[in-house]
């Protein structure tokens, strides 16, 4: 297979239901074995798509959102802004990068982060049991600095954070 082409790109309005999916099914694939289903039906999907709607609509300043595009199919976003929290230790955040399981290692992911963050210093919350996601922020020069919080409206997962 030859090498595809991300493209990275702003949301459009018309993004919100591809971004819930790649965000549900997201979920699904790296939190199946720590979260219940009602994190990946119907019903979330549809909260997912009002989140992206309203998120898209609001092109607030302050963040940064950004879509990765393979052969015109959304299959990732990043986004970063504020750092958020009276315990934050960078003025940076990044909040999320999502990248559908299909395009792992395609370079869409560290697309993403160089459009969302560049070299910054920042900081951002990792699942305690993602391990896939924390090698990738140890590649980008992020190392946990031994601050963890407990998510309990998601199961009480556990998140460390990472900074740099």
């Amino acid at each position: 297979m030859g090498a595809v082409t991300v493209i990275i790109r702003e949301p459009l309005p018309g993004d919100a239901d591809e971004l819930a999916a790649v965000h549900v099914n997201g979920w699904r694939d790296t939190y199946a074995h720590l979260l219940p289903e009602r994190f990946y039906d119907e019903a979330a999907y549809r909260r997912r798509v009002d989140m992206w709607t309203r998120i898209i609509g609001e092109r607030n300043p302050a963040s940064t959102v950004r879509v990765a595009e393979t052969d015109g199919i959304i299959v990732g976003f990043g986004m970063a802004g504020p750092a958020l929290g009276e315990d934050a230790v960078r003025d940076l955040e990044l909040y999320s990068i999502y990248v559908a399981t299909a395009h792992h290692g395609g370079g869409a992911a560290q697309a993403l982060l160089d459009a969302v963050l560049g070299a910054a210093p920042a900081q951002l919350w990792v699942v305690a049991d993602n391990a896939r996601a924390q090698a990738f922020y140890r590649r980008n020069g992020f190392q946990p600095d031994g601050a963890t919080k407990i998510e309990e409206h998601l199961e009480n997962l556990a998140d460390i954070r990472m900074v740099r």
